[in-house]
């Protein structure tokens, strides 16, 4: 039992900081109404959090290459801790968005290092059964965060959302200085700070730029200053990391196939499986008038599903990256097709089969995810390729819910203009969106609020409909790209042809290693 307990350690804080990705979605009405503040301002508190913990994962992964992967991992355990207990204490809607952003730092820490841990402390069988395990927890978490987030707003305060996480944060601090040991990679290089301060200012400037689209508009100049900032940001990016010794991400890698696919699928895995959920859970309370808890309920099957592949998965594998993370994808579409079929009349129940299947897909893609990611490059860079898996995961929920916000509250508006009893549809549409529809029904007329009511609902379940189409269609395209580039066997390394050449008959930076 004894060699399980760093699988342990990691999984609990891994755990953590996953389930506080999507926890607070069903929490985000009760926030507003007790900080006074509107609930579109507070979906900065979910997608702050995923944008720091995206934007930061390659320069930490890079660090703990060089310092230590376990002394980054204790670092990134204490500041969540810390910032955890800041979010659940916080006065006002701008300290608690600040605190999240701090509570993603300290996710980052935590996450960038997880998978080469895992991939140091674990070999053979048992690096499969471990990756299995940490994939479930993944699931789970990811899944899960919108029942309990529910069960702790109803019953408790929504603050303790953030308290929960003070116990198991701390006996994952213990497990894991009693268990975990240290583990450095390729020395200690120049740091590639501009890098990371690059990679930072163009993922936060895109992602706040998309959501800020859809309510100044396109061409407003703010919209396009940011666009601008995050172009230069990324060509700085590009620019600096294929100059510097030690890059955060080592750009030639992406000369591989197989790594390219597996960073496309990471990012398409939680836009498609994830990002959706904020909106499945807006419709669920905002219009149908569920409690937290019955909206968490609804999306519990879907955690059930994806624990149950994972550990079977581990079980009985492993099995080849093109079948577990391309299947996996393309039951993510599947399940997200089925959703896509709402309308005035329907009810949470008309998304639970999609949710399982997509539940399904996300058991098989999550822990094959991180093992095929290490069969790509030698040991010594683990920790930069599993802060790059990572950053891409995550940075696929950022921008998905950036992207989202834009289809969903255009489908409303669309629906509203095309009825044309809505003197405002845009100011309507934007308001709907940030979970206002009991509000706007209220203000109608009392002789024409259920004509009113039952327009709120078809262009809510319109704006589902197209964000689960788009969610379907970036699953199918995430698939045949693995099915068409991922070339690394069930447990092995890539596959290469003889003399250690890269696939492109180059040999890269990370061919040299080996």
């Amino acid at each position: 039992m004894r060699a399980w307990w760093p699988l342990v350690a990691i999984c609990l804080g891994t755990f953590m900081l996953l389930l506080d990705v999507t926890i607070v979605t069903v929490a985000l009405p009760a926030m507003a109404a007790d900080l006074g503040t509107t609930l579109a301002d507070l979906q900065w508190v979910v997608d702050v959090y995923a944008l720091a913990l995206a934007a930061l994962l390659l320069g930490v992964g890079s660090l703990a290459d060089r310092i230590g992967r376990r002394k980054v991992y204790l670092a990134g355990l204490v500041v969540f801790t810390a910032a955890s207990v800041a979010c659940a204490v916080a006065p006002d809607a701008g300290v608690l968005i600040g605190a999240r952003a701090v509570q993603g730092l300290g996710a980052a820490g935590m996450f960038g290092t997880t998978i080469a841990l895992l991939g140091t402390h674990y070999e053979g069988r048992r690096r499969g059964v471990a990756f299995a395990v940490w994939g479930a927890t993944n699931s789970v978490a990811a899944a899960a965060g919108p029942m309990v987030g529910g069960l702790l707003t109803q019953y408790l305060d929504w603050r303790w959302i953030f308290f929960v996480n003070l116990p198991v944060c701390l006996v994952a601090v213990v497990l894991t200085l009693r268990s975990v040991r240290e583990v450095k990679g390729a020395g200690r290089q120049r740091a590639d700070v501009l890098g990371v301060v690059a990679f930072t200012v163009a993922s936060g400037a895109l992602t706040f730029g998309l959501i800020r689209a859809h309510s100044d508009g396109w061409t407003a100049p703010l919209t396009l200053a940011l666009f601008a900032t995050a172009a230069v940001a990324l060509a700085l990016f590009v620019v600096v990391e294929t100059r510097h010794e030690n890059p955060v991400l080592d750009l030639s890698l992406f000369r591989r196939p197989s790594f390219t696919g597996i960073m496309v699928s990471a990012l398409f895995l939680q836009g498609a499986a994830f990002a959706s959920l904020l909106f499945a859970s807006l419709w669920m309370q905002s219009v149908l008038g569920y409690e937290p808890v019955e909206a968490g309920l609804y999306i519990l099957p879907m955690c059930a599903a994806s624990f149950l592949v994972s550990a079977l998965a581990g079980r009985f594998g492993p099995w080849s990256p093109r079948v577990t993370i391309g299947g996996g994808l393309a039951l993510i579409a599947l399940g997200s097709a089925l959703q896509a079929t709402l309308d005035a009349g329907s009810t949470g129940g008309g998304i639970m089969a999609g949710l399982v299947v997509s539940g399904l897909g996300v058991g098989l893609v999550t822990p094959s995810l991180a093992a095929a990611a290490l069969g790509t490059v030698p040991p010594e860079r683990g920790g930069m390729v599993g802060g790059a898996v990572n950053t891409f995961r995550q940075l696929g929920f950022a921008l998905g819910i950036a992207v989202f916000g834009l289809i969903f509250q255009s489908r409303i508006e669309r629906v509203l203009r095309a009825d044309g009893g809505v003197p405002d549809p845009h100011g309507t549409a934007a308001a709907l969106s940030g979970g206002q529809a009991r509000s706007i029904v209220a203000g109608w007329p009392e002789g024409e609020r259920a004509e009113m009511a039952h327009l709120v609902r078809e262009a809510f379940a319109s704006g589902l409909n197209a964000v689960l189409v788009v969610a379907a269609a970036l699953g199918a395209v995430g698939s045949l790209l693995v099915v068409a580039t991922v070339r690394v066997p069930a447990g092995g390394a890539e596959r290469r042809p003889e003399g250690g050449a890269s696939p492109h008959g180059q040999e890269t930076r990370a061919d040299a290693a080996l």
